[in-house]
């Protein structure tokens, strides 16, 4: 059983919240598909690509729709989605960022457009943590 928000949701401050957490995972998205198809480019080209830049290069774009579809269902009231909107958004920028900082997992090119996409779901994580977040998703 999903645990709704009661307070303030469907405000403008929770819908704008909202609207704008989905378009940040938008480009969050487009910026992950981005840096796979420079991936595809690149061993096209005949330039070294690794599996590791294949593979996360497939992972991040491929967590847009479901990033998405949690902030649907938090947007719709879930208490549970929202929650886990908040934590994401809060991790996977420090968890790309860290990996990528590791010296010779990757070119910098690369790390740089992985951190461009962490870059793009941060504002959600300041987002879901205003006062009219906290009003409309009180802990259950």
């Amino acid at each position: 059983m999903a645990i709704t928000a009661t307070a303030d949701l469907g405000n403008s401050r929770t819908d704008e919240a909202f609207s704008t957490a989905k378009k940040c995972i938008t480009l969050f998205g487009a910026i992950g598909a981005i840096t796979l198809a420079t991936v595809a480019v690149m061993a096209f080209a005949g330039h070294e690509t690794t599996p590791f830049m294949w593979i996360r290069g497939a992972i991040l774009p491929a967590l847009a729709p479901v990033l998405l579809r949690i902030a649907d269902r938090a947007a719709g009231g879930e208490y549970k989605a929202f929650d886990r909107i908040r934590a994401v958004s809060t991790v996977m920028p420090i968890a790309i960022l860290g990996v990528d900082l590791i010296p010779g997992v990757c070119p910098a090119w690369y790390a740089v457009l992985q951190g461009l996409s962490a870059l793009a779901v941060l504002p959600i994580a300041f987002l879901t943590r205003t006062k009219a977040m906290a009003t409309a998703f009180p802990k259950p």
